[in-house]
């Protein structure tokens, strides 16, 4: 018998989003095929071949007035070798939406990942490594994808990250000891291991709000220190990009010049429950924990960097597509391993940034660097398309980012997903600049259909995420306009839980009437610092942050400035917003040069206990948190 709080989603549901009288079928199985029909007693095997079959109904005009189409994914894991793609011609419209639905409550799996199979005892190893942790080594070949051995930065075990080899500890990172920008070195205390292939090694260095993945080209030892090279293109970016950069607290007034630690080489196998992938070897090792023999877990390497990709055009795009009670599962992210992964903010990656010699540009006098950036990928990506709904689904075990609404999207919704174990963040929205567009000039782009608006996010449970790419957020939205996000609760995020707004510029822009109301978010700041509960940038006339909770803030105890990081942050422009009747459990809030016609009302621990207990997710949607397997 379906349960109170089941029946309770289901009327919301349908009363958001009609209830459609009839509407075609169209059945995918684990056991399908794509040469059968189609129907329940003769399911195809991919959504791929669905979607062609509901595309072929709308264009032959086979569907009565107001009749949908439902794809019924049956339970099961699906494979992908690509992403599923939707096109113009997959929309449907306001009366007639396609629906991409599971056929009961199980949250059938779409997954970019591929399985290692055939683990041997590695009784012999040629790896520089303890003769303990050698004999308990398990080795397989690396599995083909396409043709190809690939490559990965992440393992999962029986639905648990394993962690990659690697020095970091649970306390104590150690520091660098000197920057020589000229010469594209970083000095360290010399390691007390020999590495026999330091072009294994990444070295992962904490940069005030940002971590920097380099891939380490020569360790030079020189006594009680080392000196460390990358390889490029990150070395010349890591060297030449003004902020954030490592910091040196020479005159001993903080905590400490930046910490850092080395991942990726065998030398650093050293605890249950960490691998090593032998690149030159085309193997992959891994420690498993209480001695269990890996040929009895179920081990998941990522494959895919998106597994579903929703693309039109600003004369076309996608309508009226409803994904409901589907789990994305297993995409990996390269660049670090390929080219770097140096930051700006947030998790995107530099390409290129300098100082200026002479500070100053017609929107910002006092600006002082220039920086072009690159989006991390995401599991889920939509670009140009409305009235796209992502309900009831799961995404979990994502090396980058979970979904992200990347430009001319409007008019959609987000509500009652469940984001865990993710790589970056959890859900992202709108321009931040890129490659062609320098970050911090003011978004006015003349297509105004470029613009993402209207987004509605609610109601999700995000936990868990930020998990390697510490500098990255629970729900970060850049410049856009009419975003409500509201009843969500995020929890356990290394650095901040809800951001919104971008360019770090007074001047007005596209941003307007967006809303971060009732939200729960907690455990935050676990390993950054000049962080936010809620973080804000830039003008962005008639925004409203009113009635969260926010609470327990954490501190890393190697972050240079360990107590920079506040439960609501207005930083670089913020103007025209208005914070009124946040519960904080301290009065602990930062200003760094905001601009005009901010209000502030009502806001911290004196807050009634009643706005309190009403934020995070509604009665209703609160089962989500059960899916949550810690």
């Amino acid at each position: 018998m379906l349960s109170k709080i089941y029946l309770r989603l289901l009327s919301i549901l349908l009363l958001l989003f009609g209830s459609f009288s009839h509407a075609a079928e169209i059945y995918v199985s684990p056991n399908g095929k794509d040469s059968n029909t189609g129907d329940s007693l003769n399911p195809l095997a991919t959504v791929s071949a669905a979607l062609r079959k509901a595309r072929e109904l709308r264009r032959l005009n086979k569907l009565d007035k107001n009749e949908g189409i439902q794809i019924i994914i049956e339970h099961g894991i699906y494979r992908l070798y690509e992403p599923i793609l939707l096109r113009p011609e997959d929309s449907g419209t306001l009366d007639s939406p396609t629906v991409i639905k599971s056929a009961d409550k199980s949250k059938p799996v779409f997954s970019g990942g591929i399985e290692i199979k055939n683990w041997k005892k590695a009784k012999t190893t040629n790896l520089n490594i303890d003769s303990a942790i050698n004999n308990n080594l398990w080795v397989a070949d690396l599995p083909l994808f396409g043709g190809n051995s690939i490559q990965f930065r992440q393992i999962w075990v029986d639905g648990q990250k394993a962690r990659r080899a690697t020095n970091l500890g649970e306390q104590k990172l150690n520091r660098i000891l000197s920057v020589d920008s000229e010469n594209e070195i970083m000095w360290i205390p010399t390691p007390n291991w020999d590495f026999k292939n330091p072009e294994d090694l990444e070295f992962v260095i904490h940069q005030w709000w940002a971590i920097a993945n380099l891939r380490v080209k020569s360790l030079e030892r020189h006594g009680d220190s080392t000196a460390v090279k990358f390889h490029q293109p990150e070395s010349k970016i890591e060297f030449e990009h003004p902020w954030p950069a490592p910091f040196i607290d020479s005159k001993k007034e903080y905590n400490g010049n930046s910490a850092f630690y080395f991942t990726g080489a065998a030398e650093l196998l050293s605890e249950p429950g960490e691998w090593y992938l032998d690149k030159r070897n085309l193997k992959v090792y891994y420690y498993p924990k209480n001695g269990k023999d890996p040929n009895n877990s179920k081990i998941i390497v990522p494959a895919l960097e998106s597994l579903v990709e929703i693309k039109g055009t600003l004369d076309k795009t996608v309508s009226n597509i409803q994904f409901e009670n589907i789990s994305f599962q297993h995409s990996t992210w390269m660049r670090p391993s390929q080219k770097g992964h140096v930051p700006l903010q947030a998790g995107w990656s530099i390409i290129d940034a300098y100082k200026l010699e002479e500070p100053g540009t017609p929107d910002k006098a006092a600006l002082e660097n220039q920086a072009w950036i690159e989006r991390q990928p995401a599991a889920f990506e939509v670009s140009n398309a409305n009235n796209i709904k992502i309900i009831g689904c799961k995404f979990s075990h994502l090396a980058a980012t979970g979904l992200d609404l990347i430009s001319g999207v409007a008019e959609s919704e987000i509500m009652g997903n469940l984001f865990e174990d993710i790589g970056g963040t959890a859900i992202q929205a709108a321009f931040f600049g890129g490659p062609q567009y320098e970050a911090h000039l003011p978004y006015q782009p003349k297509d105004d259909r470029e613009i993402v608006h209207h987004l509605n996010i609610h109601n999700n449970y995000i936990t868990n995420v930020t998990n390697e790419d510490w500098g990255c957020v629970g729900i970060s939205i850049g410049v856009a306009h009419n975003i409500d996000i509201s009843h969500n609760e995020v929890s356990d995020i290394n650095y901040s839980g809800i951001c919104l707004g971008w360019s770090w510029t007074k001047t007005i822009s596209i941003a307007k009437n967006n809303r971060i109301h009732a939200n729960r978010i907690h455990n935050f700041a676990k390993q950054m610092y000049d962080v936010g509960g809620i973080y804000t940038l830039s003008a962005q006339p008639n925004t409203e942050i009113s009635e969260n909770a926010i609470y327990d803030l954490k501190e890393a105890s190697y972050a240079h400035m360990p107590h920079h990081h506040q439960y609501i942050y207005y930083d670089e422009g913020s103007s025209y917003i208005r914070s009124i009747n946040n519960w904080t459990e301290k009065d602990k809030f930062f200003e760094n040069s905001p601009g005009p016609g901010n209000l502030w009302e009502n806001n911290g621990p004196g807050v009634a206990k009643e706005i309190k207990n009403n934020a995070g997710l509604q009665p209703e949607f609160q089962q989500i948190k059960n899916e949550y397997r810690k």
